[in-house]
């Protein structure tokens, strides 16, 4: 029977979870709930709408800590990651990035179609609003204060985070949670910094097409740094728990990645939106 029961191959079968149902579940909570609290529905003579909605996100904490607690498990001392296993993994996460990066290409694309063809005859609702690039009456963002010190803070979080990679495969631990604890921290700095850009903003969101994409673009990129920032937050607990080896630390490299993916797409977004987007004297700085 022990003989029968010995896993004989190198693939990983997972157990069956309850977190997809969950989750999808509480996703689905959490969307009735946004469209009642949008919408002020009343239930009974209630509006439940902000009741729901936390009730669906807490839903959704609660699966993706279970869920990455189970991973977490997984790939430890019983070795369920094996070569072929972490192959696949590492598959899955770079079409996931190539996803993302799709993603951000959606809102540069109406960005700048938006910025090149203001004038398009065939938006005739774009051309009855805007006539140049920055439209009229928008004071645009210097990117030389707060964008600049944002690309900043990103780029050294990059160059931290690749310090802390380096020392966990030369099996340094004290290098490894001092560069995980820097990069977290700067992660935590660029969205403080970009959330007091957004209070400082001179147009809104709503009424033209700049503050649309703007917000759209930069505020999504914002979502993907908090994202990120948790990622590592949790990859640094695992990290002071002995849960990363030289050669099994699949959960931390991915952060690695993702990090790197947030940081690229900073710089795209800082040369064309903030600083070609700009207008010709606030780019000549």
């Amino acid at each position: 029977m022990a003989e029968a029961a010995e896993i004989k191959h190198d693939y990983h079968l997972v157990d069956p979870s309850p977190w997809p149902i969950i989750g999808s579940f509480s996703a689905f909570v959490m969307m009735v709930g946004l469209v009642l609290t949008m919408k002020a529905l009343p239930i009974a003579g209630l509006k439940p709408g902000p009741y729901v909605f936390g009730a669906g996100v807490l839903g959704i904490i609660y699966v993706m800590i279970s869920w990455w607690s189970d991973v977490a498990r997984e790939a430890g001392p019983g070795h369920h990651h094996t070569r072929v296993v972490q192959i696949s993994h590492r598959y899955g996460m770079m079409m996931f990035i190539a996803s993302e990066v799709m993603f951000f290409v959606a809102w540069f694309w109406a960005y700048f179609d938006a910025a090149l063809y203001p004038n398009d005859p065939i938006q005739y609702a774009r051309s009855a609003l805007v006539e140049a690039w920055p439209p009229k009456g928008i004071e645009t963002f210097d990117p030389w204060h707060l964008p600049l010190l944002n690309t900043l803070i990103l780029l050294t979080s990059g160059t931290t985070v690749t310090w802390a990679h380096h020392a966990l495969i030369e099996g340094d631990r004290k290098g490894l949670l001092q560069g995980l604890a820097l990069t977290i921290g700067l992660g935590a700095l660029f969205s403080v910094c970009q959330g007091i850009e957004y209070s400082h903003a001179a147009f809104g969101f709503s009424g033209h097409i700049y503050g649309a994409t703007f917000f759209m673009a930069t505020g999504f990129h914002g979502f993907h740094v908090l994202v990120g920032t948790i990622f590592l937050a949790v990859c640094l607990w695992r990290a002071y728990d002995n849960q990363f080896t030289t050669t099994q630390h699949l959960g931390f490299e991915f952060a690695a990645w993702y990090w790197h993916f947030v940081d690229v797409v900073w710089l795209f977004l800082f040369a064309a939106i903030y600083v070609w987007g700009s207008g010709a004297e606030a780019a000549a700085g």
